[in-house]
């Protein structure tokens, strides 16, 4: 979590975060009423294939982004309300777990905080975080919308998750489109830009990675249980999620 507040003293970090909140932000707006899911609160979010590139390539910059992108979202597309609080938290994991789950999400991460498209070890990484990160994200929103009696978590959480989870599958193709041009040629990638010692990451996170991984599954497994009160699960799942975050 340390990095997601060390990057405000980087300029260049905070025009990345510009830049993305923009993309995001247009993208949802523009596609906001195309095909409502649950009306005013969620709807086949193209935007989605955004998270995991952001995340991935920017880090801290994409985590911000696209919370901020995502409240403007709601802002500028009809669908404001008290959810947006969650939904600027949840849209927040979706960039923040790529790039501290990369290297620390043993065994299923890279050694290597790199992308390599003929390294199953990077698709690995990319799909398993991909499916963590959109669980994780439904859970913070779905706990929220549950409480505010606009919509049963046990139906929001799997909406959210299956709606997130596709879009990251498509969205491999943009990281793959956009990596070498990013890193190399544009030089924005974060680990530079914040002169990141990769080490750093790797000795802190193994747990944190773990704890959010656990909270995610007790999480929609808990949204299946039809014949059990998930209200322990659902705050089970979200206090580890939170702790877990925070220690990476």
């Amino acid at each position: 979590m340390g990095f997601a507040i060390k990057m405000w003293n980087n300029t260049r970090m905070i025009v990345l975060v510009a830049v993305v909140a923009a993309i995001y932000a247009a993208t949802l707006i523009a596609f906001k009423t195309a095909i409502p899911l649950i009306p005013g609160i969620t709807e086949v979010r193209v935007a989605n294939i955004f998270p995991m590139t952001f995340g991935f390539l920017f880090g801290p910059a994409g985590a911000w982004g696209l919370a901020i992108g995502n409240f403007i979202g709601d802002i500028f597309g009809g669908t404001f309300g008290p959810a947006s609080i969650a939904g600027f938290f949840g849209n927040f994991l979706l960039g923040f777990l790529p790039y501290t789950m990369w290297t620390t999400f043993i065994p299923f991460c890279e050694n290597q905080y790199t992308w390599n498209k003929k390294n199953p070890k990077s698709w690995l990484a990319y799909i398993s975080i991909n499916l963590i990160s959109s669980i994780a994200s439904s859970i913070i929103i779905g706990v929220a919308v549950d409480v505010l009696g606009i919509a049963p978590y046990a139906v929001i959480s799997k909406i959210i998750t299956l709606n997130n989870f596709i879009a990251g599958l498509i969205g491999i193709i943009l990281l793959i489109s956009v990596y070498d041009v990013t890193t190399k040629q544009l030089g924005l990638f974060w680990i530079d830009v914040l002169n990141v010692d990769v080490k750093e990451i790797s000795k802190r996170g193994m747990i944190g990675s773990w704890l959010v991984t656990i909270g995610s599954i007790i999480g929609i497994m808990g949204s299946f249980m039809i014949d059990v009160s998930i209200f322990n699960i659902k705050w089970l799942s979200l206090i580890l999620i939170i702790i877990g975050s925070i220690l990476l």
